[in-house]
């Protein structure tokens, strides 16, 4: 159990699990810049955050941009949606008659990702999900706008242990405010922390540096 001034942010896992040193300038540096792909992606965030927007189409309540938590990993953040269906093997929902099951829903800009950046984020949201409504969510889904299409995940033992274990290496690092030092790859470039990041001189020492100057002045 964590106090809420110790609570790391949700999303924090998707930075994490795609660079490391991404999240921590962004969540210990307080480091942030924009570029295309974060704009468009907050374009719609925004509107699936549009907490105004509840609909009720038959038997499916959706709820947008709902706010969750986690004691035990000490985490919170929102939700884009999250829809309730109706299912007599679910729970009870406040000011709802019958039981219901939650099903989050993460909205994406892109396209599906070759790593787990986004299922572990989603994963997480249904584990606090899970937390407050004292039921089990086997799966959720990813909404891609490139493919204007939804990817099924299933909330694995695995998936949730590397959810588990991801948050108490970024509570490691918060707790000592340490930047990990960069590992150079391709996405780097498309990184809209790329200038302040400087992948290619962040992991020079002071003696390598100098060790350079005095050579090209040589």
């Amino acid at each position: 159990m964590y106090d809420d001034d110790d609570f790391l942010a949700l999303s924090g896992i998707q930075h994490f699990s795609f660079c490391q040193r991404q999240w921590a300038l962004i969540h210990i540096d307080r480091v942030w810049a924009d570029n295309l792909l974060t704009v468009q992606g907050e374009i719609m965030h925004d509107r699936a955050h549009d907490e105004g927007l509840r609909e009720r189409r038959g038997d499916v309540i959706v709820v947008r941009g709902l706010t969750v938590r986690s004691a035990q990993m000490g985490v919170w953040g929102k939700c884009d949606v999250v829809e309730f269906h109706k299912d007599p093997a679910g729970h009870p929902l406040s000011g709802e008659d019958g039981l219901w099951k939650a099903l989050p829903v993460e909205y994406k800009h892109g396209k599906a990702k070759a790593n787990d950046a986004d299922r572990l984020q989603l994963c997480a949201q249904a584990m606090c999900l899970e937390e407050m409504l004292a039921s089990e969510i086997e799966y959720g889904c990813l909404y891609y706008g490139s493919s204007h299409s939804r990817e099924r995940v299933d909330f694995s033992e695995q998936l949730r242990s590397n959810v588990e274990s991801l948050y108490e290496r970024m509570r490691q690092l918060f707790r000592k405010h340490h930047v990990p030092r960069v590992k150079q790859f391709p996405a780097c470039r498309s990184c809209s922390l790329f200038e302040k990041c400087m992948p290619k001189i962040a992991n020079r020492t002071v003696s390598a540096y100098i060790d350079r100057y005095v050579k090209e002045l040589s």
